[in-house]
Formats: structure tokens, sequence, C-alpha cells
């Protein structure tokens, strides 16, 4: 896919979330998660990814049951990590029904990458 194309494809997803991106997004947004910037359905390599904070490396993907066992999401995870990204996975039902627990992983991920980054 082309850059331009991909990019069009990535703010048409930004239109369409599902329900579990859209709360997700209402808690990532505007900084209000420790002050990190995330941004949403981002182009990375071949790759859109559902949110990214770019200062940490970590990426968090939201997984519906088509997710399950897919060997095309540990191809994409394993190209992502090889680039230095940390991923992170939920289910969009555990974003519905748990969104503070989420929250809190997201958070403990983007601590420990922070301090990495620190000590490099």
């Amino acid at each position: 896919m082309r850059k331009g194309a991909k990019t069009k494809f990535a703010r048409h997803l930004r239109g369409s979330l599902t329900e579990a991106e859209t709360l997700l997004w209402y808690h990532l947004r505007r900084r209000q998660l420790a002050g990190l910037r995330f941004r949403r359905q981002h182009p990375i390599g071949i790759y859109i990814v559902d949110f990214v904070c770019i200062e940490t490396r970590v990426i968090v993907e939201l997984d519906g049951s088509q997710h399950l066992d897919s060997p095309t999401d540990a191809e994409r995870e394993a190209w992502l990590r090889s680039q230095g990204f940390h991923v992170l996975r939920f289910w969009n039902d555990d974003v519905v029904s748990r969104t503070e627990d989420v929250l809190a992983a997201i958070l403990d991920r983007t601590d420990s990458a922070m301090k990495t980054t620190e000590k490099a």
C-alpha cells in the first residue's frame, strides 16, 4: 500500500472506531494518561496500529474475536517489536468492562518503557 493510501485509510479508521476504541481513546486523548501523547490509528511501517505513544514506544492493540490465535497478528507483533516497540493487547470486552484495569496496565508499561529509555 502506498504511503498516501495508508494515511488515507488510517484517517478512515479514525472515523469508524469500535465501542472499545472510542472508550479507550476518551481516556488516552489530550494527554490524560500521565501527560503522555497517544495517537490513534497511526501508520507504522506497513501497519496501522490502534494506539501508540511514540515517546515511550508503547503500542496498544484492541482485539475482537477475529484475532483469536491469528498468525498474521503474531507476525505483525514480531515486526513491531523488532522496531523497538512494546505491544500491549487487550480484548475489546476487557476495555469495556474493566477500563480502569486496562488503563493501569498501559500506565505500568509506559512507566517501565520510560525508565528503560532513561537508562539508555
